[in-house]
């Protein structure tokens, strides 16, 4: 199966998601569910919690194919990744002198360079479903940056176009964009679903594969 096909219904599953959940925020519906909030608040309707989900559906269709490398190695890579991203980030705040309340060119530059590490290691550690995890990132993200720029230039009052709490720095719309919307979602989203996805995916892999040493033993 072709990466496209792999991640074609998830990624419709992920852009139905984003429209719900703008329709959502716009109707002013349950904050539990929609939570216009900077940064979504946890909300519970979000693609970030299809991760998981989606990280087991391309492991177990991978898995056939003999295609994925070990459970136990993916698992490895992507917790190591998630911890590369945050150390990488806050040794640079560190060594920087940032104050994260205020969105400056340098603590973009650590957000991306935490991003770049975190999302490397998490993608080449994971062989083949690491790279489908990319995609899908790429599919279910974009659309999201798209209906953040459209929130922003709208000002939906929405979290797709809402700065970050404490953060009273006045950008123009492209600049906002650029900082809450295109970096973030390309960024640490990403490395995001390829970490966290790689993660639950290695485990289903570990799970189904002693499963199918227990039946054989037995």
């Amino acid at each position: 199966m072709s990466t496209f096909r792999l991640i074609l219904v998830p990624g419709i599953v992920s852009l139905a998601v984003t429209l719900l959940r703008l329709t959502g925020e716009l109707n002013q519906w349950s904050k539990a569910l929609f939570n216009p909030e900077a940064g979504g608040g946890f909300a519970l309707v979000g693609i970030a919690w299809l991760v998981p989900i989606f990280g087991v559906y391309f492991a177990m269709k991978l898995r056939p194919s003999g295609r994925t490398a070990s459970g136990w190695s993916i698992m490895g890579f992507a917790a190591l990744a998630i911890v590369a991203f945050f150390t990488v980030f806050y040794t640079l705040i560190a060594v920087l002198g940032l104050d994260l309340t205020r969105p400056t060119m340098a603590a973009l530059g650590a957000n991306v360079a935490a991003s770049l590490v975190a999302l490397s290691l998490a993608y080449y550690g994971s062989g083949a479903l690491g790279r489908v995890l990319f995609a899908y990132g790429l599919a279910a993200r974009i659309p999201v940056i798209l209906v953040m720029l459209l929130a922003i230039l709208g000002d939906w009052g929405t979290h797709y176009d809402v700065m970050p709490p404490g953060v009273d720095v006045a950008l123009n719309p492209w600049s906002k964009w650029f900082f809450i919307g295109v970096v973030p979602q390309l960024g640490v989203w990403m490395a995001f679903t390829v970490a966290v996805g790689a993660l639950f995916g290695g485990l289903a892999l570990v799970i189904a594969e002693r499963r199918r040493t227990a039946v054989r033993t037995a």
